[in-house]
């Protein structure tokens, strides 16, 4: 073995690979998988190849590579499955509401047709105005760690956007029922939306600060070890405050994920699973009290035990998806062979109803492992990365995505009451697609930092006074 030449040090770590060619490849697959299900539409529903097809075509290709060099360039070591999942999901969602944009103005597909709509043209704008908000926060976030540093302004910021809706008229808020929104001329935003990260956000921070009181503050009893008031105080007061402004405004779906987000989010902070059982104590007399209290809860649980009793008036919307289900069986109907529309909010609230019809049983698992994916890779980030503010916000960000998943796959299919939250990333609405393009920014720069190679340490230098000695002969 021979030593080193002298004057070159030996690299101090191999060449580490970025990710990012792979994420390429995959972005590309995305991009033809949404060409080959847009021309499938288009040929089953009759209409010609048109210059359209290649507007949503090469539209979605560029919000791919916009994309791509944004985290090329700012995120170099992000994970490379995260982004090409998301583009998958939204190029599907895409398809899908045009598809059914494409079926409203037949008469062969709803009871009573309408003009056509143009729903997916304004889903792209907002998929370029999500795209241009996932690159602005990875551009000026570059630590993840320096929202820490605002965490109780965030939360309160999060907590004055759920109560904007709920102080509104009527007329500047209430959709369907529902006081979630503020409509503001020729666009509405659902605020929510937004609020659930900013309070993810907070909960991350303060269980970081106050960890040890989980275990070492407190009184015991009944074996829970139950920390001080005045250090649990904050977070009780966000959770009450979030969840009576919701309930309030009729949406007890986005009440409901905040409240699992942060109870899953506390047991990962404190290791005890005590917290979880008094977290779902805490949330059966809350949901008895509320059944009570509220009557459109009343209506959904109805719903939900017996759709067709009410098949006429409230259980219309369930048992239709129990139909669009039942006839697209295992393979489905096949794109734009199907009939949707009857469903109503067939491209929002029961948009997966959609899918199961013509792309089937089969299809829907695709798409479930693709948000499995997707939400494996946030949770491995939550692991790898070294800072326990990025666990814990990794881990509260993933687990948002798989739970409103669960909530929305068991409304649509009567497993559990329906409570109106939206399939992320797939359905039509500008302010979720805006929301969960922060959510993977956020994402991607947690796992940035989480598989970055570590910077070579300089090597000290030696004292001149340390230094050997020996005499040297002139010749």
């Amino acid at each position: 073995m021979t030593a080193a030449p002298a004057g070159h040090a030996p690299p101090t770590t191999p060449p580490t690979s970025t990710g990012r060619t792979t994420e390429l490849v995959l972005l590309v697959f995305a991009v033809v998988l949404v060409a080959a299900a847009l021309m499938i539409v288009e040929l089953a529903q009759g209409e010609p190849l048109t210059w359209e097809v290649a507007k949503f075509v090469a539209a979605f290709a560029a919000l791919c590579a916009a994309a791509h060099l944004v985290v090329r360039r700012f995120a170099p070591y992000a994970d490379p499955l995260l982004l090409p999942a998301v583009a998958v999901l939204n190029g599907l969602g895409l398809v899908m509401i045009h598809r059914l944009d494409l079926g409203s103005s037949r008469s062969d597909e709803l009871l009573k047709a309408t003009e056509r709509t143009h729903n997916a043209d304004q889903q792209l704008v907002w998929a370029f105005i999500g795209i241009g908000l996932f690159a602005l926060t990875l551009i000026l976030l570059r630590d993840h760690r320096a929202l820490s540093r605002y965490a109780y302004t965030l939360g309160l910021g999060g907590l004055i956007f759920l109560a904007i809706p709920a102080i509104l008229p009527s007329s500047m808020s209430e959709i369907n029922g529902s006081k979630i929104w503020i409509r503001a001329g020729f666009f509405n935003i659902q605020p929510g939306e937004f609020s659930k990260i900013l309070i993810i956000i907070f909960t991350a921070s303060f269980l970081v600060s106050r960890r040890d009181l989980f275990t070492t503050a407190g009184k015991q009893f009944a074996g829970i070890d139950f920390p001080r008031a005045r250090d649990l105080g904050p977070l009780i007061a966000a959770w009450a405050i979030a969840v009576g402004v919701l309930a309030f405004e009729s949406d007890l779906g986005t009440s409901l994920l905040i409240f699992v987000t942060v109870l899953v989010m506390l047991y990962i902070a404190s290791g005890r699973v005590s917290w979880l059982m008094l977290g779902l104590t805490l949330f059966a007399l809350a949901a008895v009290i509320a059944y009570q209290l509220f009557f459109h809860l009343q209506v959904r649980v109805a719903v939900w035990r017996d759709p067709f009793e009410q098949y006429d008036t409230y259980g219309y919307q369930v048992a239709q998806s129990l139909f669009g289900f039942a006839t697209g069986g295992l393979f489905g109907t096949g794109l734009g062979s199907g009939r949707p529309n009857i469903v109503p909010f067939a491209n929002t609230d029961f948009i997966l109803t959609s899918f199961g019809e013509e792309i089937g049983l089969v299809g829907l698992t695709a798409i479930t492992l693709i948000y499995l994916i997707l939400v494996v890779r946030g949770l491995r980030t939550a692991i790898t990365v070294r800072d326990s503010f990025g666990k814990l916000l990794a881990a509260g960000l993933s687990f948002t995505i798989v739970f409103q998943l669960f909530v929305v796959f068991g409304g649509v299919s009567k497993l559990i009451p329906l409570t109106g939250l939206t399939t992320p990333f797939l359905a039509y609405g500008g302010s979720s697609l805006l929301a969960n393009y922060l959510l993977l920014a956020l994402l991607i720069r947690i796992s940035n930092a989480a598989r970055e190679p570590d910077s070579p340490k300089p090597k000290p230098k030696r004292s001149v006074d340390s230094m050997a000695t020996r005499a040297v002969q002139r010749p």
